[in-house]
């Protein structure tokens, strides 16, 4: 778990960190393997190819443990085969506190957590 390599064109610092997660949408649900996350969105990789609409709205679970718990709910950007790229649309407080939290621990450096937060308002 640490953070992906510097790309100063982004403005959010991306960990690796990979859990299974899982994203439902409407009646249905895929179990996924989170490959990366920010603040932002996050890299998820699925057992068959992406076929669903990107226009939905998503939602993520991350379980951290047995009471912690990330929700997000998010649209697909870009989908190569498998692995699908979503933008979070809305997080709340909790959920926000809790990656924050990850992210910060992941990066090891608060400096680097404070700028993705400046990006994250602008």
């Amino acid at each position: 778990m640490h953070p992906t390599e510097n790309n100063d064109n982004r403005h959010f610092h991306r960990i690796l960190y990979t859990a299974e997660a899982i994203l439902s949408c409407e009646e249905k649900t895929w179990h996924c393997e989170i490959i990366d996350l920010s603040l932002k969105g996050c890299l998820l990789r699925f057992e068959l190819p992406w076929e669903e609409d990107p226009e939905k709205l998503y939602t993520l679970a991350l379980r951290l443990s047995e009471q912690v718990q990330i929700k997000m709910e998010l649209t697909a950007t870009h989908v190569v085969g498998n692995k699908v790229g979503f933008k979070c649309e809305h997080i709340d407080i909790d959920s926000i506190s809790e990656l924050r939290r990850l992210v910060e621990l992941n990066l090891g450096s608060s400096a680097l957590l404070e700028r993705d937060l400046l990006a994250l308002i602008e």
